[in-house]
């Protein structure tokens, strides 16, 4: 904590300006307590809660306990639709599944724990969900599949919230889009949103009352803007221009494959796709694994441009900031964040 800036203590919050500091055992509960206040049970919350938890700690403060505010309201708006998550369609190395509605988190871990089984017994699996929402870091269950030894891919689509390149109008979702391997260190996990700005990260400027940058987005009229309000019945920009806009098609398309509609009207069907595969389709796993070190530790060794700010590789930023505030032990959330859940728990 910043001790320049004056703070107190009320029971086990600090507060400084407007921020709060939770311990994470504190915050998970926060979020456990808080979406049981819903249709789903405590082995439900707990996943979601441990996701969301993971999220804060790699420092993705948008995906994680604000998350639950839209959590709640989505759940509460579509439990009369939910039904059990089912496999439709199934094979020896593959799973279509429909997710019955359910929260993404649920889905796609039901949907990893499938692949990476099938991929371990027949070296390759392919995996699809869909009728399904808010799936979170596709990089939290291709970490899972690293561990196994195994190579990962996964991409998601979902409503048309972001505009192609050159255009001003929503075709895309946010489409994220995830590749992962193992090695002897840490996994290698490359894993972005194909728009601008991730929908999370608008809804939570939109609560905070916070504006957007320029250029990452237009309203409905297809005017630039920096409402996220005004953004979020528009369409967000997409990254990489030609580029991402191609990738975000192409993960588009991987979804519809997974049985996501992309005709329907709902705030909420989404799908995703994963494939793992296992490294000794090709070669020795253990020859690949070091390989893969080897390699990162050459990249890492580049010259960089600024002396003072060394060259990474994919996912060593998320992975040090996790195991700096596992030692920290402390979870950030604004003041607003905190007081909507604690009214929704009391």
């Amino acid at each position: 904590m910043n001790t320049s800036k004056p703070y107190f203590v009320i029971g086990f919050l600090f507060f400084e300006s407007f921020l709060m500091f939770l311990n994470i055992k504190q915050a998970h509960d926060l979020i456990v307590k808080s979406i049981m206040t819903t249709p789903y049970n405590f082995d439900e919350s707990i996943i979601i809660a441990d996701h969301l938890i993971d999220s804060e700690l790699r420092g993705l403060h948008f995906a994680g306990v604000p998350r639950v505010i839209t959590l709640i309201e989505r759940i509460n708006s579509l439990n009369q639709q939910r039904r059990p998550i089912q496999i439709i369609n199934e094979s020896s190395i593959s799973a279509k599944i429909d997710g019955g509605e359910v929260a993404g988190y649920i889905v796609a871990l039901k949907a990893i724990e499938i692949a990476i089984q099938k991929a371990k017994s027949h070296g390759f699996s392919v995996v699809g969900g869909s009728k399904t929402w808010l799936t979170g870091m596709f990089s939290y269950y291709l970490e899972m599949a690293a561990k196994e030894n195994l190579i990962g891919l996964m991409a998601g689509s979902g409503l048309p919230h972001v505009a192609p390149y050159g255009g001003v109008e929503g075709r895309f979702s946010t489409n994220p889009f995830a590749i992962a391997f193992p090695s002897l260190d840490d996994p290698i996990i490359w894993d972005i949103g194909t728009s601008n700005m991730m929908l999370g990260e608008v809804i939570l400027k939109s609560r905070k009352g916070e504006t957007l940058d320029d250029g990452m987005a237009f309203d409905q009229y297809g005017i630039p803007t920096n409402n996220p309000a005004a953004a979020l019945q528009g369409a967000l920009t997409v990254w990489g221009g030609h580029r991402g806009s191609g990738l975000a098609m192409a993960a588009q398309i991987l979804g519809i494959l997974a049985g996501h509609d992309t005709d329907t009207k709902s705030a909420h069907d989404g799908g995703f796709f994963i494939i793992l595969f296992s490294p000794n389709l090709l070669s020795s796993i253990d020859e690949f694994k070091l390989q893969v070190s080897n390699y990162a530790k050459y990249v890492r060794s580049t010259k960089p441009i600024n002396p003072s700010v060394p060259v990474r590789v994919p996912y060593e930023r998320s992975l040090l900031q996790r195991r700096e505030n596992l030692q920290l032990n402390k979870i950030e959330i604004s003041d607003i964040v905190f007081d909507k859940l604690t009214r929704i728990i009391s």
